[in-house]
């Protein structure tokens, strides 16, 4: 099999995973802030020590697009990644959704990143500045966890062994403190996903109508994550920790 086609299959699978688990969980609990933010960072852990050696598990369109921006990956392969994290995170909401559907479960909520200051409940917007506060966290949350990245899996880290927990750990600390900003993205693929499936399941396109948020802040946040980790790791010397 062809290896990008292996890695690209290894990436739609891991973020199939990620947001089958993760949003479902969010949607049964509605966005409860410990086991949305544990779920999202276990999923990550489950898949990086799963298919991180096939394809490097970004499972996240920001991420790739980070790694494009370091020099981790090239441009063909990083558009077949966010090709296949988008179809596994579409397909991951779809099922999920589908099956509570097909069940009858109630859900609390719809599992969608939403502005700050937009309740989905009431359809009703509490704070003007939220597009721009929602930008905001987004693109922070994004940097952070896209740096932690690249600098954790950097070849002269000591950390490379330990990356996958690190990284899941990271992964939840952002969840812990965006959840109630904006539910939390740092992730154009669950977004999108959520979005969609919300249109389907829910018959709302209000998630639809706000999901550029999540797409457009993630991306400039890998990118500013490339740039600083680019800033300070060049030509530095790394301390092996191991």
């Amino acid at each position: 099999m062809n290896q990008l086609i292996r890695r690209c299959i290894a990436e739609c699978i891991g973020t199939f995973v990620l947001v089958f688990c993760s949003c479902g969980v969010a949607a049964v609990t509605g966005g409860n802030l410990v086991a949305t933010a544990l779920t999202f960072g276990l999923s990550l852990i489950a898949m990086a020590y799963s298919i991180g050696k096939i394809s490097g598990c970004h499972i996240n369109p920001a991420v790739s697009f980070g790694c494009l921006l370091a020099k981790r990956m090239n441009v063909k392969d990083c558009i077949c990644y966010m090709i296949a994290q988008f179809v596994g995170g579409f397909l991951g909401a779809l099922v999920i959704f589908g099956l509570f559907k097909m069940s009858n479960v109630t859900l609390a909520g719809d599992a969608c990143n939403y502005f700050v200051g937009y309740n989905a409940e009431t359809n009703a917007t509490l704070n003007q500045g939220g597009v721009w506060a929602a930008l905001i966290a987004e693109l922070l949350l994004t940097l952070v966890f896209v740096y932690v990245i690249l600098s954790v899996t950097d070849e002269r880290s000591g950390f490379k062994k330990l990356a996958g927990i690190v990284i899941g750990l990271t992964l939840t600390l952002v969840h812990l403190i965006g959840i109630q900003l904006t539910g939390t993205s740092v992730n154009p693929a669950r977004s999108l996903a959520a979005a969609l499936s919300s249109a389907i399941y829910n018959h709302s396109l209000t998630a639809l109508s706000q999901v550029w948020i999540f797409i457009l802040a993630p991306l400039l946040g890998g990118g500013l994550a490339a740039g600083l980790y680019g800033m300070l790791h060049k030509d530095e010397e790394l301390l092996d920790l191991e």
